[in-house]
This record gives structure tokens, sequence and C-alpha cells, in this order.
């Protein structure tokens, strides 16, 4: 009887050596976990000496890195550890924002008038801006919108406001400064604005400063003109000179003291008291420059007035709309604008700090690490009394990696040597996307980077309490980054 069965064996034994033949393509075309695994032993041991080299200073580190595609933990020092941030607590902003809000999420700020308009072309009655939160109403290099709308009434007549001018700042709470920001950061440095519901132009005047004849002082100009006072003792001299700037909290003079070469020109951007009212006295100015009248109408905030303005049935004469989301966090991460941080946490939490770091505690909770232990007082990360963990860090930038918003999160963050970002004189060449952050006694460093197989990573090096300068710790950082690029130890001048 013949053997029925030998062709089926035939066949069996010709599909299995055809299965072998395409794992063994597989097998050598792409990396085995322990290729991996030896390489990343390697650059385990390069981030030791990094670490325990003799000239780094001194620093309690916190590190967690990541493979980005399972989590599974490669390094991980004082992970649990809570430390101050500084600005990479915008990356926990920026991603809870685009997780809550989507990445087109637009403000629209708008002109009521509340009154009546005559036949000659006067405005009785309240003119409100209403403000909705948005970072880039006025922004420098987002163009005037108070300058369109104000032409926008003179094109259709109008001649005169009598009346008031409105700020309408209640879409926020007035919580102007970030719990734990530093005194002297609020009343003079262009980069710790007040936030507020009502901005316009990043909430800061242009001292605009021309140097004369030696001996004698230079020319002060204010923009916009009238809002904000400026006295002192400054001189011109025929050599170098320093400029000091004063202010007391709660007023708009500016006091500057010391001197200025006389062929200098330069410009003071420096932050306002009350961002609602400086928004009016623009607008007012705005107005005058398109020939309306405007002398015996009030400037005012609506925080003063006894009664709330109703926009029931109300139609709004002009309105502004914001660029998208996506666009807004690429400014907070890229350039790391404490304002347009704030004013986001604040849009996330429906108008409140505290709203905006309890959606920022549900992502990390979301990301599979406990927020309860986190300190979350402002969105920007100027506070020193922030607190959060490297674990948490790495976690919320794992889920972005696979987020719906993942695109418009990854491609916020600085590229290595990224031209007008903060890493545009570090990690030049390395396939790096990350956020710097840095305080006195603070340098961290967080985002993703590729290993030399292949391997996309997660890092968030965190270091505080150094007694040194941060220039050493940073280097360290950007070290490892590199060990981890390329598992080796790389020269910078390799770069």
């Amino acid at each position: 009887m013949p053997d029925r069965s030998a062709p089926h064996v035939m066949l069996l034994r010709s599909a299995l050596a055809a299965l072998l033949a395409i794992c063994a393509v597989l097998w050598h075309a792409s990396p085995s976990q322990a290729d991996t695994d030896s390489v990343e032993a390697e650059t385990l041991a390069i981030i030791d000496e990094i670490l325990e080299d003799a000239d780094l200073p001194s620093a309690i580190w916190g590190i967690v890195i990541q493979d980005a595609r399972t989590g599974r933990v490669v390094l991980s020092r004082n992970a649990e550890q809570n430390l101050l941030p500084a600005s990479n607590l915008k990356l926990m902003t920026t991603a809870a924002a685009l997780d809550r809000l989507g990445p087109t999420f637009r403000y629209t700020t708008r002109l009521y008038h509340l009154g009546q308009v005559s036949p000659d072309g006067t405005l009785t009655g309240d003119l409100v801006i209403r403000g909705s939160g948005d970072p880039t109403f006025g922004s420098e290099g987002e163009g005037d919108p108070l300058r369109d709308w104000a032409q926008a009434l003179a094109d259709a007549g109008v001649q005169r406001i009598e009346g008031r001018i409105v700020g309408d700042d209640d879409v926020f709470e007035d919580a102007r400064y970030g719990e734990g920001w530093d005194v002297t950061h609020i009343a003079t440095e262009s980069y710790a604005p007040a936030a507020g519901g009502l901005v316009w132009g990043d909430n800061l005047v242009n001292i605009s400063i021309r140097g004369t004849s030696p001996g004698q002082p230079p020319v002060f100009e204010a923009d916009p003109a009238g809002f904000a006072t400026v006295e002192g003792d400054v001189v011109t001299r025929s050599g170098g000179g320093r400029l000091d700037v004063e202010r007391t909290l709660g007023t708009d003079t500016f006091v500057l003291r010391g001197g200025v070469p006389n062929g200098y020109r330069g410009t003071l951007r420096v932050p306002v008291a009350n961002p609602t009212l400086f928004a009016v006295h623009a607008f007012a100015l705005r107005l005058e420059e398109a020939g309306i009248e405007v002398g015996r109408a009030q400037r005012v905030d609506i925080d003063d007035t006894t009664s709330k303005p109703s926009y029931e049935g109300a139609e709004p004469l002009q309105a502004y709309v914001s660029p998208t989301l996506d666009e807004i966090v690429v400014r907070i991460n890229r350039e790391s604008d404490n304002l347009y941080a704030e004013q986001v946490l604040r849009t996330l939490g429906g108008g409140t700090v505290d709203g905006g770091a309890d959606q920022i505690e549900a992502l990390v909770e979301r990301a599979g690490v406990d927020g309860d232990g986190l300190y979350i007082a402002d969105g920007s990360g100027l506070s020193r009394k922030d607190m959060v963990t490297p674990s948490s860090l790495a976690a919320v930038l794992r889920t972005m990696r696979n987020h719906p918003a993942s695109r418009s999160f990854q491609q916020s963050l600085p590229e290595g040597g990224g031209a007008g970002s903060t890493l545009r004189n570090r990690l030049s060449g390395v396939p790096v996307r990350a956020k710097t952050g840095s305080l006195l006694a603070v340098r961290c460093l967080a985002g993703y980077v590729d290993g030399p197989d292949g391997t996309p990573y997660v890092f968030a090096l965190m270091a505080n309490n150094y007694t040194t300068r941060g220039r050493s710790i940073a280097s360290a950082q950007d070290d490892i980054v590199r060990a981890m690029a390329t598992g080796r130890r790389v020269p910078v001048d390799e770069e």
C-alpha cells in the first residue's frame, strides 16, 4: 500500500525551512535584546563615570531613563524624590493643556459696546474689552488687535467716546503671580510679568534709552506712552556703563540708576502692576491715534466697578481669535515663555491656579504615577515651591509620546542646537528633543532621545542643591544625553 503521507511530510518540511530562513533574515536585520542590553550596560557605565567625576559639584540628582515604547526602566536614581523642576514644569503644563483642551483650542477676546450710539458718532455707555486669558493678545510678534479695532471703529464712523473704557478680566481669578515667586523678579524682570484674564503686549512696558553727550542724562521714552513713569539718576558716559532698574510693587514708577555709553541705543522691557488697566490705557491711545476723541472717557478695571456688565444678547463689535494651542505651546517650550505658561495653566484650570494644578496631577495619575505628593504652585516653574518627582516627569513624557496630541507636544520641544530655542547652544547634532529648566541651584533637562540602535528613550535629569555655577551641571546632563544617543562618551568638540 502506497505511503499517502509522504507528500504532506515533504510540504511541511519545505514550509518549515522557509520559516527558518525568514527568521534568520529578521534575526540579522535588527538588533537583538542582548545587543540592546549590551549597549545600555555600556551607557550606564558611562553615566556612572559622569556623575562620579570628582570635578562635578555635589548635588541632589534625580534621574529616570525609560524605554519610551515599553516603559522599561533603564536607570532610576532618586526617582520618587520631590525636586524643584524649574522650567521643566512647563512640560507638565503644556502636556495637560493639550490633553484637556486639544491642539486646536483657540482663545477669543471680544470688544463690546454696552450703551447707545448717537447720530454724530458718539458712543455713550461702556466700551468693554472682555478678556479670555489669551497670552497672544498684542504679544510681541503677533500684531496689535487694539490698533485694528480702533481703526475699524473709526471706519464705521465713530468719532467720540463718552462713558467708560472697561477691561473685563473676570475669566481668571485675581492671582497675578505664582505662589513662591521671587519678589525681585516680579518687580523688574521681563520674564516674570503678572498674569491676568486680560493680557496685552506681554504685560510689559518698553522703555527705550538713548545716550546723549557725556555728562548729560540719556533720553528715555516709554511705549505705550503715558502709562509708566520713568525717573532716576542716570548719566551718559564716554565709556561703558551699567543700568539698574527699581520699582516699588503695586506701582508703575520705574527708577533707573547708573550710566550708559554715549552711543547707546537700547530698550528695557519691564512688567506692569495692573495688566487690565494697561490694556485699557493702550486701547485709549489706539483710539486717539485713529482720530477718535477719548479725552473724557474713564479707564476702568472691572474689579473697580460697582456692577458687572451683562453680555446677554449683546453682539461683539470686534473679536480677536488667537493662534491654536499647538502654536502657543511651541512658544512655551521652545522659548520658555513664563507668561504664556501661566495663562495656559489658568485656562486649563477654569480660571484658577489650583484648578490647573489639579489637571496636571490628574494627568500624572493617568500616566501611572502617584500625584498626591506633588506640589504645583504655578505653570511656568518660576516658583521655588514647585515639587515634582523624576518619575512623574518621565511618566508624562512617555504618555505624551503615544497621545493623540503627541505630534504637537513633541514638535514644541527644542531640538539639539535648535535656533531660537533654549537648546540653541547645546547638543547640536544629537537626535534629542528636550526642555531645559534653571533656577538658582536648579538645573533640569527632560525629553526624548534615540539610542544608537534606534531604541527611543524618555529621560528626566534633575539636579538640585548645588553651590557652584550651574554650567558644569548642565554639561554633565548634556554628556549623559550624548551617551544615551551614541553608547559612548563623546567629547563636546566631536558634536
